[in-house]
């Protein structure tokens, strides 16, 4: 028995080994930001490490004339690395002259074009949260698909400092915010959350939202707000008939239950894939026989089920 709780988990540690989470604190400006910063990524460490990240944070140490360049070096070797789900995470506040959105660091800026740069070659699995002020243009340039994009922002013009990050920190791994009861709190189902408390944030203080949250991951490059959703699953469709983001970013997990360790890459890669389809044929549904839908989700939900018999 003992050697069989050994082994299980070298296995669950193995599964999650190769996750890594960056995170940046940009520049605070003021003393009051540089505290609300420092309990986010608090909150991102606490959640990183009880879901087995590699945890790398720029922006912590007292000397910060190159953050930009250890940024950019650690990203590469990320990159490079042929591990599990990447995810990054700005903290902080951001800029937009009308041609160029920035995230502030502590020295030289990175622009959304640097960042998509330094990420182009990635090949896995990535999620990109920027929590800044002006940060909606870092949407449009990091969009891909595989990826799953999130901003404060709707766009480089919503240039207030934002609240959705803080939200978001504390729901990423807050079993309050898994709508689907799956035992697990999807990036997803987090955004989900965060977007709500921020507008009641400013519903409560009768205040104009000055940040309106977006999420991308069908690599469209346009984004979703929270309100086209209910539950997990978007309601609202694109005008121009586009697919609709959220069925890749339900699928990723900072802290994954105890069935999803369980998974090797391969059988959830497998699993995710199927998922996608699934979502596919939904999306289809008021276009197709009836017959004929049931007898392909039939076949999808047979793959599923022996997928999980393998495990």
């Amino acid at each position: 028995m003992a050697v069989l709780l050994f082994l299980s988990l070298v296995c669950s540690a193995q599964t999650n080994a190769r996750r890594s989470l960056v995170l940046v604190m940009g520049a605070a400006g003021e003393p009051e930001y540089g505290e609300q910063f420092a309990v986010s990524a608090d909150l991102w460490k606490r959640a990183g490490t009880n879901g087995g990240f590699k945890i790398s944070v720029v922006g912590e140490s007292t000397h910060g004339e190159n953050d930009r360049g250890e940024l950019l070096s650690i990203l590469t070797n990320e990159v490079a690395w042929p591990g599990d789900d990447l995810w990054i995470v700005l903290i902080g506040h951001g800029t937009y002259d009308g041609r160029v959105a920035k995230f502030n660091l502590r020295g030289p800026d990175i622009s959304a074009d640097e960042l998509a740069g330094a990420l182009k070659p990635c090949k896995r699995p990535l999620a990109v949260i920027d929590c800044s002020s002006a940060s909606g243009p870092f949407l449009n340039a990091l969009s891909a698909p595989g990826r799953v994009i999130i901003t404060a922002t709707k766009s480089g013009y919503e240039v207030n400092a934002t609240r959705f990050g803080n939200y978001l920190a504390r729901d990423v791994a807050d079993p309050a915010a898994d709508l689907d009861k799956d035992g697990q709190t999807s990036l997803l189902e987090a955004f989900l959350m965060a977007s709500r408390q921020v507008d009641e944030f400013y519903k409560e203080a009768g205040r104009l939202a000055t940040e309106h949250a977006l999420i991308d991951d069908n690599g469209d490059g346009l984004g979703t707000p929270a309100d086209w959703f209910h539950g997990v699953r978007a309601v609202k469709k694109a005008a121009d008939g586009k697919s609709v983001d959220g069925v890749r970013a339900n699928e990723m997990h900072l802290v994954r239950s105890s069935s999803e360790q369980e998974l090797s890459p391969e059988l959830r890669a497998q699993r995710d894939a199927l998922e996608a389809q699934m979502s596919a044929l939904r999306d289809r549904k008021a276009q197709m026989n009836v017959d004929d839908y049931y007898n392909q989700l039939e076949k999808i939900l047979v793959k599923m089920a022996e997928l999980y018999g393998k495990k």
